[in-house]
């Protein structure tokens, strides 16, 4: 007779919990860090062309968080059953 696996496992649960928790600080360390570069470099391509007017430091602010936003938009969308890319049946190797 089989057994009526009608409740979670709070385990595996708790585990799936952490992972999302996992994957999505490291997603926003990685933003943060994707638009900090970039504006430090708007930064000093303006003070190396000597410009009036920070252009690039606007640039590498709107161009940081355009890409880090695109990043995470593609990470949201990645599928997370544990397949790898190619794999069709959705089992990992």
């Amino acid at each position: 007779m089989k057994k009526n696996n009608n409740k979670k496992d709070p385990i595996k649960d708790r585990s799936r919990q952490l992972a999302q928790y996992a994957r999505y600080s490291g997603l926003a360390f990685q933003m943060i860090a994707m638009i900090l570069i970039v504006l430090y470099g708007g930064i000093k391509l303006d003070e190396y062309l000597e410009f009036e007017f920070p252009l690039f430091t606007l640039i590498g602010a709107l161009g940081g968080v355009v890409l880090a936003i695109y990043f995470a938009v593609k990470d949201f969308m990645r599928p997370n059953n544990g397949s790898k890319p190619g794999n069709k049946d959705g089992n990992s190797l």
